[in-house]
């Protein structure tokens, strides 16, 4: 499990003490892929993954259409693509499933592609962590996987007597959905094995 760490801690000149890098060993609980007509995804033994992702899988590809998520960019302009695997840790989703009033929420309802075990607070890992497994696939986190009403509409489906779901999703989750992440090296996650997790060096930014 990672450690938690003062990120208060100042040096001698004031500034924000640097928070060292961090390696330790996780476990990836279960391998899914979107390859249906929806986002949802299905569970399978092992994913092969190549530099454009996951063979198949709808968010494959080196680049991707912006959307509302980078309003910097004109709708639909081809960049690139850091979103090509989703992260998520079943403790997590129970605590979202806890603020929503419901009884679970599902890794593959939500289009999530890895769920993984063994570190506490996934969502927080900071971008640049990066997931050494032992097929030989690297991955690179790219940051928080930001929750949406897409999502939270598919989480609805589930538990129609509990209206409203779409929209509470979006602020319960927040903190809780998980990462996205890209391929760095090609390889396979198989499922149950273990990963080497390497969180790099970090100095909070103030201008």
């Amino acid at each position: 499990m990672s450690r938690i760490h003062d990120i208060s801690a100042r040096d001698l000149f004031g500034e924000p003490v640097a928070l060292v890098p961090q390696r330790f060993t996780a476990r990836l609980a279960r391998a899914l892929i979107a390859d249906g007509e929806g986002f949802a995804t299905r569970d399978v033994p092992r994913l092969p993954v190549t530099l454009e992702g996951i063979p198949g899988d709808r968010h494959a590809g080196f680049a991707r259409p912006a959307d509302s998520r980078v309003p910097w960019y004109p709708r639909g302009t081809p960049i690139r693509n850091s979103r090509q695997l989703s992260l998520v840790a079943m403790d997590e989703l129970a605590e979202i499933a806890g603020r929503l009033g419901i009884t679970e929420v599902r890794p593959e309802w939500i289009g999530a592609n890895l769920v993984i075990e063994g570190i506490g607070r996934l969502t927080s890992l900071p971008p640049g962590t990066r997931l050494h497994f032992t097929g030989g696939g690297a991955l690179a986190v790219e940051g928080e996987n930001a929750p949406c009403r897409h999502a939270g509409a598919a989480v609805g489906a589930f538990h129609s007597g509990k209206p409203g779901l779409d929209l509470a999703f979006v602020q319960q989750a927040k903190g809780l959905r998980g990462l996205v992440a890209w391929v760095e090296r090609a390889g396979e996650l198989v499922a149950g094995s273990e990963i080497e997790v390497r969180v790099p060096a970090q100095r909070p930014w103030t201008r």
